[in-house]
């Protein structure tokens, strides 16, 4: 950061363009299938292929997850809609155009509130559109070579209004995205996949300007944090040309995730570089009152839903229903545990701040059965283990898918409550920590909570804390 710059001085505007591969089993204008990972060209036809004579029909099930995401993201439906050819020449395209939508898309005038450093704040949805993905171009030593199984998987390309200011706003606004996506079955959102992808335009200016500056656009970025670290790069790159005395100009660049820089890759195109014209091989689609309808009654419950459920049901904090409400998967898990426990803040808490610690993998961290991570919430919040076995126990069941009263039962892990035993573990630890002792004499109060350690330590963390607090309190105190 150049020391010179005067970064305050500005602020960004952000808007993302969101491409999200749609759940369906064949693709959007053809029979093949969409299934990951199968191999090269195995999943192309004449269509998808571009082959000369070979025509597109639509997949109906597209039109129906269109709809639902845009019911879902509170967009304006179009009754009608046509298909637009998008014309580039690269050597994924094999038609050497993609069919898109331009001027009457799907939906249009959406919404998603996010929460950022814990202000509130609505982001306004420009237009949602279907469209079909390209190929992919795979790099080896000494050649690039072209697989089609990509080609046709049907797309909702989700484009934001210019309303986010930092790239903490842009990864709140992603994660809202993506999680509604998944409550809705609309996408599978593997980022890793590349079925959720995500360009960024950013520009800037100065504050309390209200034009819009030259902005660049970052392709194909795809998780929320190198989002993030693009954005600030960006932010940063473009505020460093302006103040020394040049201009930013209209590009098109990637984000190099080693280097933490954004790169040129082009000049930046316009809509009349791609000379859309309307597709003359399909006819426009009419979306009825009567399907809308339909689709918006088979909406499931939506995340921020979920999470007002798990404040009023079990009293979790707003922050930390949010979180279990952010995927599905673990709102189902969290709402199934929380039935067999009395205890659904201790449950939040090992899920929240214990498993994702333990691991990183949510499929493993999920695998546990309801049952027995419930019986570990009713262990600890009775009291007969404190919350450091009960971490240790947790490690364990992922291991071992092993009930906790087993585990608790075989390794002697109950917990200890007689104040007598811990009075004895007190005074042992007080006479070989004569040091710490002193130290406490001569105002170091930290050397109070050293010697609480030490006597859990020495119990084997079996100890009841609260007891053993207190009882250190009392002996230092006989001793002053």
């Amino acid at each position: 950061m150049n020391n010179n710059v005067n970064y305050g001085a500005y602020e960004a505007v952000i808007g993302l363009e969101v491409h999200a591969e749609l759940k369906t089993k064949t693709k959007i204008f053809c029979s093949c299938k969409t299934d990951f990972g199968a191999p090269p060209n195995t999943q192309c036809c004449p269509v998808c292929a571009g082959l000369p004579g070979a025509l597109p029909v639509l997949n109906e099930k597209v039109i129906d997850l269109a709809v639902l995401a845009s019911l879902a993201l509170n967009c304006e439906i179009n009754g009608f809609c046509i298909h637009d050819r998008k014309n580039y020449f690269y050597p994924d395209l094999p038609k050497a155009y993609q069919i898109s939508q331009l001027d009457l898309p799907v939906a249009e005038n959406g919404y998603i509130d996010i929460t950022s450093d814990k202000v509130e704040k609505r982001i306004g949805i420009e237009r949602i559109h279907i469209e079909e993905d390209a190929g992919k171009l795979v790099h080896s030593e000494g050649a690039t070579l072209i697989d089609l199984n990509r080609c046709g998987v049907p797309l909702i390309e989700i484009v934001s209004k210019p309303d986010m200011r930092t790239a903490a706003e842009a990864a709140a606004y992603l994660e809202k995205l993506r999680s509604i996506l998944l409550f809705t079955g609309v996408s599978d959102c593997k980022m890793n996949e590349g079925s959720l992808r995500c360009d960024v335009n950013v520009s800037i200016r100065k504050k309390g300007d209200t034009g819009f500056g030259i902005r660049t656009e970052i392709k194909n970025i795809n998780s929320v944090a190198y989002t993030a670290k693009a954005i600030d790069y960006e932010i940063k790159r473009q505020i460093e040309l302006v103040e020394g005395g040049m201009a930013v100009e209209r590009e098109t660049r990637r984000y190099d995730e080693k280097k933490g820089i954004t790169t040129l890759m082009r000049k930046k195109e316009s809509a009349e570089d791609y000379r859309y014209f309307t597709d003359p091989d399909l006819p426009p689609f009419s979306i009825s009152e009567e399907r809308i309808s339909r689709i918006r009654s088979s909406m499931p419950i939506l995340p921020d839903e979920r999470a007002k459920g798990f404040t009023k049901l079990f009293g979790l904090a707003e922050g930390d229903a949010k979180r279990l409400a952010s995927s599905p998967d673990t709102a189902d898990y969290f709402e199934a545990a929380a039935a067999m426990t009395d205890y659904p803040k201790i449950l939040a808490s090992l899920m929240l701040c214990e498993l994702p610690v333990i691991s990183a993998d949510e499929d493993q961290a999920l695998s546990i059965p309801h049952r027995n991570i419930a019986d570990l919430c009713n262990l600890q919040g009775s009291g007969k283990i404190n919350s450091s076995v009960s971490k240790s126990v947790l490690r364990e069941m992922l291991e071992t898918c092993e009930n906790p009263h087993i585990i608790v039962k075989e390794k002697g892990l109950m917990q200890i409550d007689d104040p007598e035993i811990i009075l004895s573990a007190v005074k042992k630890v007080f006479a070989e920590n004569q040091k710490a002792i002193s130290d406490y004499q001569n105002g170091k109060t930290a050397a109070a909570k050293s010697l609480v350690g030490r006597v859990m330590g020495a119990t084997g963390g079996r100890a009841n804390p609260t007891t053993v607090a207190r009882l250190v309190e009392d002996e230092l105190k006989k001793i002053n």
